[in-house]
């Protein structure tokens, strides 16, 4: 099931779609009416995702869900960082083996340890193609912009949201924590972490949605709503997963 939502989602995204659709135009091309129906669809769909306009307006909805947190925490208080990605065959610190996404991630843990006394900071992610987990990466970062080893839970078997969400069940229980991850991915990560029976507090980090010139159309933009696709995909996966567990 893992695999499989893997690539139903990545077949979703702009690029593959579009790529699909023009696929599909070229095996039917006697079908002219049909075919054109399905060109102009894949033009539209990658003129939308690659603007400006398009790209904010997909991602901004999903980011302006939770504001930044700055509330302080009490002691003991405990800071979760959500797995992005690594390489850890990168001849360079460990800050530097890790992916944009999952340095601003750490970035924005390590802030907030300073919102309590004694922290702990959870850091979590496999190894998926490389041979050190990101949890072990991104504990090895994190030591290196200043925190204490001792104070790093690793996480390093949690596959995706999902199993981030068990496992740091397992380890804290239902103690209220701050869940840092990317500003795109928290409205979905919030519900998974509810659901399990954990206390999230919302800390959003990495945002990409941003203003620009409307006549903007670059690949840039085109990644930010690939990003903001597979979060609207994923919450959508859970509404049906949560309404077949309720018909059962």
């Amino acid at each position: 099931m893992f695999w499989i939502k893997k690539i139903i989602s990545q077949l979703l995204m702009p690029v593959p779609l579009t790529l699909i659709l023009l696929l599909i135009a070229i095996m039917i091309l006697r079908r002219r009416k049909l075919v054109k129906s399905l060109m102009v669809s894949a033009c539209l769909l990658l003129l939308f995702c690659s603007s400006q306009w398009g790209s904010y307006w997909m991602a901004s909805s999903l980011e302006s869900q939770y504001a930044v947190n700055n509330q302080a925490m009490g002691a003991g208080c405990v800071v979760m960082v959500l797995g992005s990605a690594h390489d850890s065959t990168i001849n360079a610190s460990a800050t530097q083996q890790l992916s944009a996404t999952a340095l601003a991630r750490l970035t924005e843990g390590v802030r907030q340890l300073t919102l309590g006394p004694n922290c702990q900071l959870v850091v979590s992610g496999w190894r998926g193609g490389d041979e050190v987990a990101q949890a072990q990466v991104m504990a090895q970062a994190a030591i290196e912009l200043g925190v204490d080893a001792a104070r790093i839970i690793r996480l390093p078997l949690a596959k995706d949201t999902l199993e981030e969400a068990q496992h740091l069940q397992w380890e804290i229980g239902n103690v209220p924590f701050r869940l840092v991850t990317s500003a795109t991915h928290l409205p979905r990560a919030m519900q998974i972490f509810t659901q399990a029976g954990t206390q999230p507090q919302p800390a959003p980090a990495n945002f990409i949605a941003r203003r620009g010139y409307v006549w903007q159309f670059d690949a840039k933009n085109l990644l930010i709503s690939q990003r903001a696709i597979h979060e609207y995909l994923g919450l959508l996966w859970l509404k049906i997963k949560s309404a077949v567990a309720g018909d059962v």
